[in-house]
């Protein structure tokens, strides 16, 4: 590997291979079998249908999903329950990031897959595969937001 693959992939590429070839996987099996498409921003709206009588989140396209959503969102945690056991051995993990980044960022992120009606999962993943106009402009649109928020961000932190 050169010198600039060991900076942006000190642990290797290959995870970072298998973990797309595993989601790619996951989503157009979850479309080929039941014709679903499984973005995550939805999955967190019809789990809010549940508990939040607002007009937004009773909607029928989040009351008459929210019963597969919520084993589709099961799947994604016992997913990372297994890379933990089996990958991490069950190791405490940790961040150094301070919580209240971790909130606003967690925030920034909601607002964002809100407002462009749909998340990176959904766009980038479904939208794309299935070759959406709509999902194109929303990925390029994060992308570019992403890298001028880390310049941003590397220019202020250092």
């Amino acid at each position: 590997m050169t010198d600039w693959t060991l900076t942006i992939f000190p642990l290797g590429w290959q995870r970072y291979l298998l973990g797309g070839a595993l989601i790619g996987a996951g989503v157009a099996l979850l479309f080929v079998f039941t014709g679903l498409v499984g973005g995550m921003s939805s999955v967190f709206s019809s789990t809010w249908s549940f508990v939040v009588n607002r007009p937004f989140f009773q909607q029928p396209r989040f009351v008459e999903s929210r019963g597969w959503r919520l084993v589709y969102a099961l799947g994604l945690i016992l997913g990372a329950l297994v890379w933990w056991l089996v990958f991490a051995n069950a190791a405490p993990q940790s961040t150094s990031i301070p919580v209240w980044q971790l909130l606003l960022g967690g925030f920034l992120v909601g607002y964002g897959a809100r407002l462009g009606n749909g998340c990176t999962s959904g766009h980038g993943i479904c939208g794309l595969g299935s070759l959406q106009w709509p999902s194109l402009l929303a990925v390029l649109t994060f992308m570019a937001t992403a890298f001028l928020t880390a310049n941003l961000v590397a220019r202020w932190l250092v």
